[in-house]
């Protein structure tokens, strides 16, 4: 399954479990949860996640490295200040909180099972690249970063 290694923008695998969230919801409304305050709940986590995300763009923007997820290895710079403090992946765990609020806006259970999905295919085909990818580039000082600050949270 090596062929799948940041081959597919992560964009895309955001887009596609959205869709699959939408699609359930719709077609299996046995699972529906009816709960006004989860719904009216559902923008927080959508708004933490677009911050968090953009956090990480602009901590990328201004060390003036690539934010292509597709081509880890032409990074100019490790970055390790702002965001990236607390998160080595603040653009991906921006994007599951984003999934989290459709999860909630879309009130249903199944909805919820696609958020670890997300997070098992980034893991093993999107973030292990592209820390192989910075681990070659960087050695010793990705290595130490590695240690220090967790993948997610």
């Amino acid at each position: 399954m090596r062929f799948l290694e940041l081959r597919i923008p992560p964009l895309v695998v955001v887009l596609i479990t959205g869709l699959l969230m939408w699609s359930v919801a719709r077609t299996a409304p046995a699972f529906r949860f009816e709960s006004s305050l989860l719904r009216a709940a559902a923008p927080i986590p959508a708004i933490i996640g677009l911050a968090i995300a953009m956090l990480g763009v602009v901590s990328f923007r201004r060390a003036r490295t690539t934010v292509s997820p597709l081509k880890p290895e032409t990074a100019s710079a490790l970055v390790v200040s702002g965001i990236y403090r607390w998160t080595r992946n603040p653009m991906y765990l921006g994007v599951l909180l984003l999934l989290a609020s459709g999860a909630l806006f879309f009130a249903n259970a199944l909805g919820f099972l696609f958020l670890p999905c997300f997070v098992l295919y980034l893991n093993r085909f999107q973030i292990a690249p592209e820390e192989a990818a910075l681990a070659a580039r960087f050695g010793a000082e990705f290595a130490a970063y590695r240690t220090r600050v967790r993948r997610w949270i």
